[in-house]
C-alpha cells in the first residue's frame, strides 16, 4: 500500500486514522514509532517528548500498565496536513488480589504532519474512567470498528 500522504481528503484522512487504529493496536512499539518522524515531537497528557527513541520508551512503559488495550479511533475533522481523532480505548490494571480493574479512556488527539506522511506533532488529552467488566465495550471478538458509541459517551 502507498503511503497516505497530505494534502488530505476525507477519504484519505480516514484512512490514515484507521491505519494508526491497528498499529496502535499491535501493541508494538517498534512498529508504532515508524510511524512518526524521527523528530517528532508528542505531548500525552502531562508528558513530553522528542524523537522515537522517546516515543519507544514511552509506548513501551505505557503498555506495561495498560492490559488487555484495545482502541478505536474515529475521524474528528482535518485540513491539509493536519488531522484530529477522537478516541475510546479500555484497559485494565492488576490489584494486588489479583482482580482486574478495568478502565475506559476517552480522548482527542492533534495530529500534523509532513510531507512523507509521517507524523512530525501529536498532541494527546485524555480521561480514564473506572468501568465495571460489564460495562466494557472492546470484549473478545467484537469489531472496534462495528461497535456503536451513543451520543452519552461522545
Amino acid at each position: 500500500m502507498a503511503p497516505i500522504v497530505p494534502p488530505f481528503t476525507a477519504e484519505t484522512a480516514l484512512q490514515k486514522v484507521k491505519a494508526a487504529q491497528d498499529l496502535w493496536n499491535t501493541r508494538d512499539p517498534s512498529k508504532v514509532c515508524l510511524a512518526y518522524t524521527p523528530d517528532t515531537i508528542w505531548r500525552n497528557r502531562d508528558s513530553f517528548l522528542k524523537g522515537r527513541e522517546e516515543v519507544v520508551g514511552f509506548l513501551t512503559k505505557k503498555w506495561e500498565k495498560e492490559n488487555g488495550y484495545r482502541l478505536r479511533k474515529d475521524l474528528f475533522a482535518f485540513t491539509d496536513n493536519k488531522i484530529a481523532v477522537q478516541f475510546f480505548y479500555e484497559w485494565y490494571e492488576e490489584k494486588p488480589d489479583g482482580s482486574r480493574q478495568w478502565y475506559r479512556t476517552y480522548g482527542l488527539e492533534d495530529w500534523t504532519f509532513n510531507d512523507d506522511g509521517l507524523m512530525r506533532k501529536r498532541q494527546m488529552s485524555g480521561n480514564d474512567v473506572p468501568i465495571s467488566d460489564e460495562e466494557r465495550w472492546f470484549k473478545d471478538g467484537v469489531d472496534v470498528n462495528s461497535l456503536s458509541i451513543s451520543d452519552k459517551h461522545l
